[in-house]
């Protein structure tokens, strides 16, 4: 088996491929050849230090991908030796071999290639369980889309055109404007240029808007907080503003936490405003709740709904150039790893 490795917490030439012994299916897993695996801003701040959740290095990371089933354990049917699947993992998923639960890898329609399946588990879910799960998003709301030329900003704006009506206000540099219309954003706002908050009340008015999907953190919190409307909600999902040139910066990071804002039961009632929160790697043992919200992206997938955006390829032994571009921010899409 080869795997992209962080050897120790740094830029991105702390990475190094490495070749270990395949694994082997327990009960109730799936072997799966990995075709194309997903890279994620988690996977970029776990090698910076800066992601609590992820094992210590040396390790492997990586939250999904897509392949063939090669092989399964004891209690699984072999008749899903041979199936395409798209698959979730708790790290370990930037690997030409990986094994996971049964319950974690869902069948790919026919006419989803790897490398659509491979981008659609992390960005689509994270979108669909905001979108769907905490906000039950409806005709005619106004949605802010932080970062929206990226993963999970495509996968949000793809999802907002399923519902009639919907207005998106979606943050990204100038160049990219072009691609977030494509994807159905109707306001796309240059961050870098203008104060978005500003652009946004002038275009909105006194209105404010439904939700503000925020993976940014520290002070956007509070502005996209008072961007709301009575009975609007803001959805943190990321602290991307922690990441500052590719490595753990103790003097900035103390500075983004300090601008964390601080929000009581009583400050939201008053308001009427939610605040709610979505870390989709604090929901593995919720197997039915995942499963059944990728059973619904497969249904939008097959309906023409949905199309993964891939915009950046780099087999295994180019990982270092594959986490500049999404630590960078000159992705518009999904970055993917591919086994060389």
């Amino acid at each position: 088996m080869r795997a992209v490795w962080i050897s120790k917490h740094g830029g991105p030439e702390v990475l190094e491929v490495r070749e270990t012994p395949d694994p082997v299916p327990g009960p109730g897993e799936l072997k799966i050849r990995v075709k194309a695996a997903g890279l994620n801003f988690a996977e970029v701040t776990a090698r910076q230090g800066l992601y609590p959740d992820a094992p210590k290095p040396p390790c492997v990371v990586g939250y999904e991908g897509a392949g063939v089933v090669e092989a399964v354990g004891p209690g699984v049917s072999a008749g899903r030796v041979g199936e395409r699947v798209f698959y979730l993992t708790r790290f370990g998923g930037h690997a030409d071999v990986v094994c996971v639960k049964e319950a974690q890898a869902v069948q790919m329609p026919e006419a989803m290639s790897f490398e659509e399946g491979a981008a659609l588990p992390v960005n689509y879910l994270t979108a669909y369980h905001m979108l769907f799960e905490i906000y039950r998003l409806r005709p005619g709301a106004h949605v802010l889309v932080h970062m929206a030329a990226g993963g999970v900003g495509t996968a949000a704006l793809q999802l907002c055109r399923t519902v009639p009506d919907v207005t998106v206000y979606g943050t990204a540099s100038a160049h990219k404007h072009a691609y977030l219309r494509e994807q159905g954003c109707t306001h796309p706002i240059d961050y870098r240029s203008r104060d978005y908050a500003q652009e946004v009340r002038r275009l909105v008015g006194e209105r404010g808007v439904d939700l503000v999907l925020d993976a940014l953190g520290g002070g956007d919190w509070k502005k996209g907080y008072r961007l709301l409307r009575p009975t609007g909600m803001l959805i943190a999902f990321g602290f991307a503003n922690v990441s500052v040139g590719g490595r753990r910066r103790l003097l900035h990071l103390a500075r983004q936490f300090v601008r964390v804002p601080v929000f009581t039961p009583l400050h939201l009632m008053n308001d009427n405003r939610a605040i709610a929160g979505v870390n989709m790697g604090h929901l593995w043992d919720e197997l039915e709740l995942l499963r059944r919200e990728s059973e619904a992206l497969v249904e939008l997938y097959s309906a023409g709904h949905l199309r993964p955006q891939v915009t950046g390829r780099y087999p295994f032994s180019r990982a270092r150039e594959a986490f500049a571009e999404l630590e960078e921010g000159r992705n518009t899409g999904k970055v993917l790893l591919l086994p060389d």
